[in-house]
């Protein structure tokens, strides 16, 4: 019961703190799970993130919900899941009534705060898991060829491409790549065949949701638009936008400026992204009826990405035994260092360093978090304080 309330616990924190984005909440696991509470190794970690990056779905979402599941089964993956998400859904459901405060200049300061909150881990994360996954010449040369080509393309889609490239590249160049160690590997309860049910399942629901859907913004209708949207997109939350705009502003369920102005509550929010589509849910709903449309926008928002990574862990598992596929491994955990850098550089420095005075703010917040080893809790406050600070200077 105590790593139930555990997972419970330590995930709540992290859907409470965890600004910035996918890229950002990667940085605060491997912060959290990998050097702080060492539930991962940095070899684990890199297994499960390259793993979400080759499958369609929110990446960070599903990162956490396999930890949750490496850790305490499938009611952890599950509570891991419940605990990162439900405060962003509850305070994108709440916080849109309320959106006109961050027109003013000081939510406009605290948002941009927790922009240089994103900027300072995520540059923490990266400088961390170059250390331990590119520590060698070719794959270095990996990570600055994803890194390149990232942010010249841009493609939704080119960063699969990428992965797909340094597997290839990995498991045929690399040399003196040893094979993944036993406490290195990925320990679940569970076999192929059932992988392979839940694929299956995935497969299922895919195909024959749309076949019962009306039209009508009703649960079977709301939930085959979300499940295809999850299902479809590679990217994480930004790119499925176009798609459920497509869905549900096209159709009248919602109209544009609805739409709008909740995604531009999901930036001002921690959590996930994907829990923009709760928001979604609520306002198409009929009066008394939110909270069931948003609960069914948001599970099967999500359910596509879980159903996929249940189905592919244990073939990953199985895989990782074989030395070509633990050399394929190794390229693919350095071109997600490259990608990891890249996202860094665009969107997360363009849109936070905007002056000399942000560059300051984001580096003491980089030096309290990687050389004083404060919390990440301490650095929010610091770099939302002096934005504030600075903002008002700058007024008066």
């Amino acid at each position: 019961m105590k790593k139930y309330f555990d997972v419970f616990l330590t995930f709540l924190k992290l859907g409470l703190t965890s600004f910035g984005g996918p890229v950002a909440h990667i940085a605060y696991f491997r912060k959290e799970f990998v050097e702080q509470k060492k539930w991962l190794s940095e070899h684990q970690f890199a297994q499960l993130l390259a793993l979400c990056q080759f499958i369609p779905g929110p990446a960070s979402s599903q990162l956490g919900f396999c930890i949750g599941l490496l850790r305490a089964g499938g009611l952890g993956a599950i509570l891991a899941f419940i605990a990162f998400t439900m405060p962003s859904v509850i305070l994108l459901i709440l916080f849109v009534a309320n959106l006109p405060l961050l027109d003013g200049n000081l939510g406009k300061a605290a948002i941009h705060g927790l922009k240089l909150v994103a900027c300072v881990v995520v540059t923490d994360a990266v400088l961390g898991m170059s250390k331990n996954l590119c520590s060698d010449i070719p794959r270095k040369a990996i990570a600055l060829v994803a890194l390149v080509i990232l942010l010249i393309a841009t493609s939704a889609s080119i960063h699969l491409v990428v992965v797909l490239l340094a597997a290839v590249v990995g498991g045929t160049l690399l040399h003196d790549i040893p094979v993944i160690k036993v406490q290195d590997q990925l320990s679940i309860s569970y076999g192929r065949k059932v992988g392979v049910v839940f694929l299956s399942l995935f497969t299922l629901l895919l195909i024959f949701i749309p076949y019962f859907a009306s039209g009508n913004a009703d649960v079977i209708s709301v939930a085959s638009v979300f499940y295809q949207a999850g299902a479809l997109v590679f990217g994480g939350g930004h790119v499925v936008l176009p798609l459920l705009q497509e869905s549900v502003v096209a159709s009248g369920w919602v109209t544009s400026e609805q739409f709008l102005s909740g995604y531009g509550a999901s930036q001002a929010i921690p959590g996930p992204m994907f829990a923009f589509s709760a928001y979604l849910g609520a306002v198409m709903s009929e009066a008394g009826n939110i909270l069931p449309m948003a609960l069914t926008a948001l599970i099967f928002m999500f359910l596509p990405g879980f159903l996929l990574v249940l189905g592919v862990l244990p073939l990953w598992r199985s895989a990782s035994h074989n030395p070509i596929a633990g050399k394929a491994i190794a390229g693919v955990n350095a071109a997600v260092v490259g990608l990891l850098a890249a996202a860094l550089y665009d969107p997360v420095f363009t849109s936070s360093i905007t002056s000399i005075v942000d560059a300051i703010i984001a580096l003491i917040g980089f030096v309290l978090l990687r050389l004083g080893r404060f919390s990440a809790l301490i650095v929010v406050a610091w770099c939302v304080v002096a934005s504030l600070v600075a903002n008002m200077l700058m007024l008066s």
